[in-house]
Protein backbone atom coordinates (compact mmCIF):
# COMPACT_ATOMS: atom_id res chain seq x y z
CA UNK A 1 0.00 0.00 0.00
CA UNK A 2 1.11 3.57 -0.58
CA UNK A 3 1.77 4.39 3.00
CA UNK A 4 2.70 1.28 4.31
CA UNK A 5 3.91 1.16 8.05
CA UNK A 6 4.56 4.90 7.71
CA UNK A 7 4.26 6.38 11.74
CA UNK A 8 1.68 8.93 11.49
CA UNK A 9 0.78 11.57 14.50
CA UNK A 10 -2.30 12.84 13.38
CA UNK A 11 -3.49 16.22 16.08
CA UNK A 12 -6.69 17.07 15.66
CA UNK A 13 -9.73 18.30 18.00
CA UNK A 14 -12.80 17.17 15.65
CA UNK A 15 -13.60 13.66 16.88
CA UNK A 16 -15.16 12.52 14.11
CA UNK A 17 -13.13 14.31 11.45
CA UNK A 18 -9.95 12.76 13.41
CA UNK A 19 -11.54 9.54 13.13
CA UNK A 20 -12.60 9.83 9.67
CA UNK A 21 -9.05 10.47 8.39
CA UNK A 22 -7.60 7.67 10.55
CA UNK A 23 -9.73 5.15 9.09
CA UNK A 24 -8.77 6.58 5.91
CA UNK A 25 -4.81 6.72 6.35
CA UNK A 26 -4.74 2.68 8.36
CA UNK A 27 -6.46 1.40 4.74
CA UNK A 28 -3.86 3.15 3.13
CA UNK A 29 -1.42 1.19 5.51
CA UNK A 30 -0.64 3.82 7.91
CA UNK A 31 0.26 3.52 11.32
CA UNK A 32 -1.81 6.14 13.02
CA UNK A 33 -1.82 7.28 16.54
CA UNK A 34 -3.88 9.66 17.29
CA UNK A 35 -3.96 13.23 20.08
CA UNK A 36 -6.85 15.53 20.64
CA UNK A 37 -5.35 18.62 20.96
CA UNK A 38 -1.22 19.88 20.68
CA UNK A 39 -0.10 18.87 23.87
CA UNK A 40 -1.20 15.93 23.61
CA UNK A 41 0.37 15.64 20.54
CA UNK A 42 3.53 17.21 21.56
CA UNK A 43 3.73 14.53 24.29
CA UNK A 44 3.44 11.53 22.48
CA UNK A 45 6.29 13.03 20.00
CA UNK A 46 8.72 13.61 22.97
CA UNK A 47 7.86 9.51 23.25
CA UNK A 48 7.38 7.83 20.33
CA UNK A 49 9.22 8.19 16.91
CA UNK A 50 6.92 9.77 13.70
CA UNK A 51 7.34 9.44 10.47
CA UNK A 52 5.34 12.91 9.53
CA UNK A 53 2.90 14.96 11.38
CA UNK A 54 -0.22 15.97 10.72
CA UNK A 55 -2.10 18.58 12.66
CA UNK A 56 -4.74 20.98 12.76
CA UNK A 57 -3.70 24.51 13.94
CA UNK A 58 -7.14 25.80 15.85
CA UNK A 59 -7.78 23.41 18.84
CA UNK A 60 -8.23 24.17 22.92
CA UNK A 61 -5.53 23.81 25.38
CA UNK A 62 -2.36 23.99 22.91
CA UNK A 63 -2.69 25.24 19.31
CA UNK A 64 -1.13 23.32 16.55
CA UNK A 65 1.48 26.23 15.70
CA UNK A 66 2.62 26.66 19.73
CA UNK A 67 3.15 22.60 19.27
CA UNK A 68 5.08 23.20 16.16
CA UNK A 69 7.11 25.58 17.50
CA UNK A 70 8.19 23.43 20.55
CA UNK A 71 9.00 20.55 17.89
CA UNK A 72 10.84 22.43 15.69
CA UNK A 73 12.91 24.73 18.50
CA UNK A 74 13.75 21.27 19.46
CA UNK A 75 15.85 20.92 16.54
CA UNK A 76 13.21 18.44 14.75
CA UNK A 77 13.48 18.78 10.84
CA UNK A 78 10.16 15.98 10.72
CA UNK A 79 7.91 16.52 8.13
CA UNK A 80 4.46 18.03 8.71
CA UNK A 81 1.10 18.88 7.40
CA UNK A 82 -1.02 21.71 8.11
CA UNK A 83 -4.90 21.06 8.24
CA UNK A 84 -6.69 24.19 8.17
CA UNK A 85 -9.95 26.11 7.34
CA UNK A 86 -9.07 29.41 4.86
CA UNK A 87 -10.06 31.69 7.64
CA UNK A 88 -6.90 30.47 9.55
CA UNK A 89 -4.15 32.04 6.45
CA UNK A 90 -2.11 33.87 8.90
CA UNK A 91 -1.49 31.16 11.25
CA UNK A 92 -0.70 29.00 8.25
CA UNK A 93 1.53 31.55 6.93
CA UNK A 94 3.17 31.47 10.41
CA UNK A 95 3.60 27.77 10.21
CA UNK A 96 5.36 27.51 7.13
CA UNK A 97 7.58 29.83 8.19
CA UNK A 98 8.28 27.81 11.17
CA UNK A 99 9.29 24.80 8.91
CA UNK A 100 5.74 23.09 8.25
CA UNK A 101 5.94 21.43 4.45
CA UNK A 102 2.56 22.02 3.21
CA UNK A 103 -1.08 22.80 4.04
CA UNK A 104 -4.56 21.56 3.27
CA UNK A 105 -7.88 23.47 3.81
CA UNK A 106 -10.46 21.76 5.51
CA UNK A 107 -13.14 20.28 4.89
CA UNK A 108 -11.52 17.69 2.51
CA UNK A 109 -13.17 17.08 -0.44
CA UNK A 110 -10.95 14.35 -1.00
CA UNK A 111 -9.00 12.32 1.48
CA UNK A 112 -6.97 11.01 -1.33
CA UNK A 113 -5.22 14.59 -1.18
CA UNK A 114 -3.73 13.71 2.28
CA UNK A 115 -2.09 10.77 1.14
CA UNK A 116 -0.70 12.95 -2.25
CA UNK A 117 0.50 15.68 0.08
CA UNK A 118 2.10 13.36 2.19
CA UNK A 119 3.98 11.28 -0.25
CA UNK A 120 4.81 14.60 -1.91
CA UNK A 121 6.47 15.43 1.50
CA UNK A 122 8.37 12.79 1.86
CA UNK A 123 9.61 12.31 -1.42
CA UNK A 124 11.29 15.64 -0.73
CA UNK A 125 12.92 14.71 2.52
CA UNK A 126 14.29 11.54 0.27
CA UNK A 127 11.93 8.92 2.80
CA UNK A 128 10.18 7.67 0.12
CA UNK A 129 11.33 5.95 -3.13
CA UNK A 130 11.62 6.66 -7.11
CA UNK A 131 9.63 9.79 -8.67
CA UNK A 132 6.26 11.59 -8.02
CA UNK A 133 3.73 11.33 -11.40
CA UNK A 134 3.63 14.89 -12.11
CA UNK A 135 0.01 14.97 -11.25
CA UNK A 136 0.75 14.30 -7.61
CA UNK A 137 3.21 17.56 -8.39
CA UNK A 138 0.21 19.84 -9.70
CA UNK A 139 -2.19 18.33 -6.04
CA UNK A 140 0.86 19.42 -3.73
CA UNK A 141 -0.29 22.82 -4.31
CA UNK A 142 -4.21 22.14 -5.29
CA UNK A 143 -5.50 23.56 -1.08
CA UNK A 144 -2.78 26.91 -2.03
CA UNK A 145 -4.38 27.56 -5.39
CA UNK A 146 -8.04 27.12 -3.72
CA UNK A 147 -6.97 30.48 -1.86
CA UNK A 148 -5.78 32.58 -4.36
CA UNK A 149 -9.00 33.84 -5.96
CA UNK A 150 -9.37 34.75 -1.96
CA UNK A 151 -6.94 36.86 -1.90
CA UNK A 152 -6.64 38.19 -5.24
CA UNK A 153 -10.22 39.47 -4.06
CA UNK A 154 -9.93 40.49 -0.20
CA UNK A 155 -6.90 42.80 0.15
CA UNK A 156 -6.87 42.77 3.68
CA UNK A 157 -6.66 39.48 3.94
CA UNK A 158 -3.53 39.50 1.92
CA UNK A 159 -1.99 41.85 3.61
CA UNK A 160 -2.21 39.93 6.94
CA UNK A 161 -0.56 36.99 5.13
CA UNK A 162 2.38 38.59 3.64
CA UNK A 163 2.90 40.46 7.17
CA UNK A 164 3.55 37.65 8.89
CA UNK A 165 6.37 36.89 6.60
CA UNK A 166 8.56 39.62 7.28
CA UNK A 167 10.69 39.67 9.86
CA UNK A 168 11.44 42.95 11.97
CA UNK A 169 13.36 45.34 10.39
CA UNK A 170 17.02 43.69 11.58
CA UNK A 171 17.11 40.42 12.45
CA UNK A 172 20.27 38.85 14.07
CA UNK A 173 22.11 35.45 13.44
CA UNK A 174 25.31 34.04 14.41
CA UNK A 175 28.22 35.83 12.50
CA UNK A 176 25.70 37.59 10.19
CA UNK A 177 23.23 40.44 11.06
CA UNK A 178 20.62 41.82 8.62
CA UNK A 179 19.30 45.14 7.73
CA UNK A 180 16.51 46.22 5.99
CA UNK A 181 13.93 48.63 4.36
CA UNK A 182 10.82 47.99 2.07
CA UNK A 183 8.78 50.56 1.36
CA UNK A 184 5.09 49.99 0.13
CA UNK A 185 1.99 52.26 -1.05
CA UNK A 186 -0.33 49.37 -1.61
CA UNK A 187 -1.77 47.38 1.15
CA UNK A 188 0.31 43.80 -0.30
CA UNK A 189 4.02 44.55 -0.69
CA UNK A 190 5.13 43.28 -4.31
CA UNK A 191 8.59 43.13 -2.91
CA UNK A 192 10.06 40.64 -0.54
CA UNK A 193 13.21 39.89 1.20
CA UNK A 194 13.85 36.44 3.31
CA UNK A 195 17.54 35.13 4.54
CA UNK A 196 18.11 31.79 6.36
CA UNK A 197 21.21 30.01 7.89
CA UNK A 198 21.99 26.82 6.37
CA UNK A 199 23.74 24.86 9.06
CA UNK A 200 26.38 26.73 10.74
CA UNK A 201 28.83 27.69 7.38
CA UNK A 202 26.56 29.09 5.33
CA UNK A 203 23.71 31.85 4.64
CA UNK A 204 21.60 32.34 2.07
CA UNK A 205 19.68 35.72 1.62
CA UNK A 206 17.51 36.90 -1.30
CA UNK A 207 14.81 39.82 -2.62
CA UNK A 208 12.58 39.45 -5.14
CA UNK A 209 9.77 41.73 -6.82
CA UNK A 210 6.76 40.44 -8.49
CA UNK A 211 5.11 41.15 -11.95
CA UNK A 212 2.30 42.54 -11.64
CA UNK A 213 1.84 44.38 -8.48
CA UNK A 214 -1.22 42.96 -7.39
CA UNK A 215 -2.76 40.68 -4.20
CA UNK A 216 -1.36 37.63 -5.76
CA UNK A 217 2.10 38.42 -4.48
CA UNK A 218 1.31 37.70 -0.85
CA UNK A 219 0.44 33.91 -2.39
CA UNK A 220 3.62 34.44 -4.31
CA UNK A 221 5.92 35.09 -1.25
CA UNK A 222 4.13 32.51 0.73
CA UNK A 223 4.90 29.90 -2.10
CA UNK A 224 8.44 30.92 -2.43
CA UNK A 225 9.52 31.56 0.86
CA UNK A 226 7.89 27.73 1.42
CA UNK A 227 9.90 26.21 -1.07
CA UNK A 228 13.13 27.66 0.01
CA UNK A 229 12.65 25.94 3.01
CA UNK A 230 12.58 22.74 2.05
CA UNK A 231 15.88 23.24 0.54
CA UNK A 232 17.33 24.07 4.06
CA UNK A 233 15.47 20.85 5.14
CA UNK A 234 17.36 19.24 2.38
CA UNK A 235 20.62 20.56 2.89
CA UNK A 236 19.96 20.03 6.75
CA UNK A 237 19.21 16.12 5.77
CA UNK A 238 22.24 15.73 3.56
CA UNK A 239 20.17 15.37 0.71
CA UNK A 240 21.13 17.92 -1.79
CA UNK A 241 22.80 21.51 -1.19
CA UNK A 242 21.07 23.03 -3.91
CA UNK A 243 20.28 25.72 -1.89
CA UNK A 244 23.34 27.29 -1.20
CA UNK A 245 24.37 27.15 -5.18
CA UNK A 246 22.77 30.22 -6.52
CA UNK A 247 22.18 29.32 -10.25
CA UNK A 248 21.24 25.97 -9.42
CA UNK A 249 18.63 27.35 -6.84
CA UNK A 250 17.23 29.90 -8.99
CA UNK A 251 16.72 27.06 -12.08
CA UNK A 252 14.66 24.96 -8.92
CA UNK A 253 12.46 27.90 -7.80
CA UNK A 254 11.47 28.96 -11.29
CA UNK A 255 10.26 25.58 -12.24
CA UNK A 256 8.02 24.84 -8.89
CA UNK A 257 6.75 28.80 -9.94
CA UNK A 258 5.70 27.63 -13.67
CA UNK A 259 4.21 24.61 -12.15
CA UNK A 260 1.84 26.43 -9.57
CA UNK A 261 0.52 28.32 -12.39
CA UNK A 262 0.36 31.61 -10.75
CA UNK A 263 0.83 33.81 -14.52
CA UNK A 264 3.54 36.30 -11.83
CA UNK A 265 7.00 37.17 -13.41
CA UNK A 266 9.59 37.61 -10.57
CA UNK A 267 12.75 39.78 -10.56
CA UNK A 268 15.30 37.78 -8.00
CA UNK A 269 18.55 38.45 -6.61
CA UNK A 270 19.76 35.45 -4.55
CA UNK A 271 22.87 35.19 -2.73
CA UNK A 272 24.87 32.56 -0.49
CA UNK A 273 27.36 33.07 1.54
CA UNK A 274 30.28 30.54 3.12
CA UNK A 275 30.93 32.11 6.61
CA UNK A 276 34.83 30.51 6.69
CA UNK A 277 36.05 31.62 3.52
CA UNK A 278 33.89 34.37 2.82
CA UNK A 279 33.44 33.51 -0.75
CA UNK A 280 30.12 35.31 -2.52
CA UNK A 281 27.80 33.35 -5.22
CA UNK A 282 25.51 35.55 -6.27
CA UNK A 283 22.86 35.27 -8.98
CA UNK A 284 20.31 37.17 -10.92
CA UNK A 285 17.31 36.72 -12.46
CA UNK A 286 15.22 39.60 -14.35
CA UNK A 287 15.96 43.32 -14.12
CA UNK A 288 15.43 46.06 -11.60
CA UNK A 289 17.35 44.55 -8.47
CA UNK A 290 20.65 46.00 -7.78
CA UNK A 291 23.48 44.25 -5.82
CA UNK A 292 26.57 46.20 -4.17
CA UNK A 293 29.28 46.25 -2.25
CA UNK A 294 29.49 48.73 1.27
CA UNK A 295 32.58 50.07 2.37
CA UNK A 296 31.58 53.07 4.56
CA UNK A 297 30.32 55.31 2.70
CA UNK A 298 31.20 53.91 -0.85
CA UNK A 299 29.07 51.57 -2.47
CA UNK A 300 30.40 49.19 -5.46
CA UNK A 301 27.72 47.84 -7.51
CA UNK A 302 28.40 44.28 -9.20
CA UNK A 303 27.86 43.93 -11.89
CA UNK A 304 25.09 41.21 -12.77
CA UNK A 305 24.20 41.44 -16.43
CA UNK A 306 20.36 41.49 -17.00
CA UNK A 307 18.48 38.63 -17.55
CA UNK A 308 14.87 36.62 -18.24
CA UNK A 309 12.07 36.78 -14.96
CA UNK A 310 11.44 33.45 -13.12
CA UNK A 311 8.53 32.26 -13.47
CA UNK A 312 8.67 31.76 -17.68
CA UNK A 313 8.38 28.13 -19.00
CA UNK A 314 11.05 28.66 -21.37
CA UNK A 315 13.38 30.35 -18.87
CA UNK A 316 17.35 30.75 -19.85
CA UNK A 317 20.24 31.22 -16.84
CA UNK A 318 20.56 33.56 -14.44
CA UNK A 319 23.40 36.03 -14.38
CA UNK A 320 26.39 34.75 -12.05
CA UNK A 321 28.92 36.75 -9.98
CA UNK A 322 31.46 34.93 -7.26
CA UNK A 323 33.81 37.21 -4.92
CA UNK A 324 35.40 37.30 -1.47
CA UNK A 325 33.83 39.79 0.85
CA UNK A 326 36.29 41.54 1.97
CA UNK A 327 36.89 42.14 5.96
CA UNK A 328 34.74 45.87 6.12
CA UNK A 329 32.69 45.21 3.53
CA UNK A 330 28.43 44.56 3.80
CA UNK A 331 26.66 42.99 0.65
CA UNK A 332 23.66 45.25 0.11
CA UNK A 333 20.67 44.49 -2.57
CA UNK A 334 18.59 47.81 -3.47
CA UNK A 335 15.64 48.34 -5.92
CA UNK A 336 16.97 50.82 -8.93
CA UNK A 337 16.04 54.27 -7.45
CA UNK A 338 18.03 56.67 -6.18
CA UNK A 339 16.62 57.66 -3.12
CA UNK A 340 16.58 53.91 -1.71
CA UNK A 341 20.35 54.21 -2.46
CA UNK A 342 20.50 57.41 -0.10
CA UNK A 343 18.60 56.13 2.30
CA UNK A 344 20.83 53.03 2.62
CA UNK A 345 23.72 55.49 2.86
CA UNK A 346 21.91 57.04 5.68
CA UNK A 347 21.09 53.76 7.54
CA UNK A 348 17.35 54.39 7.77
CA UNK A 349 16.60 50.90 8.28
CA UNK A 350 13.01 50.69 9.34
CA UNK A 351 11.42 47.29 8.16
CA UNK A 352 8.43 46.83 6.14
CA UNK A 353 6.58 50.70 5.76
CA UNK A 354 3.17 51.43 4.01
CA UNK A 355 3.91 55.00 2.90
CA UNK A 356 1.53 56.82 0.11
CA UNK A 357 4.01 58.86 -0.76
CA UNK A 358 7.45 57.30 -1.49
CA UNK A 359 8.45 55.21 -4.43
CA UNK A 360 7.82 51.29 -3.98
CA UNK A 361 10.64 48.89 -2.72
CA UNK A 362 13.83 49.27 -0.77
CA UNK A 363 16.70 47.52 0.67
CA UNK A 364 18.55 45.08 2.83
CA UNK A 365 21.99 44.99 3.77
CA UNK A 366 24.17 42.22 4.99
CA UNK A 367 27.09 42.09 7.71
CA UNK A 368 29.23 39.73 8.62
CA UNK A 369 30.92 39.62 11.82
Amino acid sequence: MALEALNILLVEDDPVFRDMLSRFLRTRGALVTEAEDGRKGLELFVKKRFDIILADLNMPNMDGLTMLRNIYKSGSTIPSIILSGNQRMALVTEALRLGASDYLVKPLSDLHSVEFAINQCLTSVGASQGALDENIDELSYLELNENLALLEQNTEAAKCVQQQLFPSSSIDYPKIHIDYTLLTHNRVSPYFIDSAMVGSEHFIMYMAHFHPEDNRAAFACVLLKSFVNQKVKDSSNRLDDIVINPELMLKYLNERLVAAGLDLYCDIIYVALHLTSRELQIAQAGRGLRCYLRHGEQLTRLALADSMQMGLFAWGQPSMQSRQLAGNDTLCLVTGIPKHQHMLMANEFQGLVYTPDAAEGGFVQMTVS
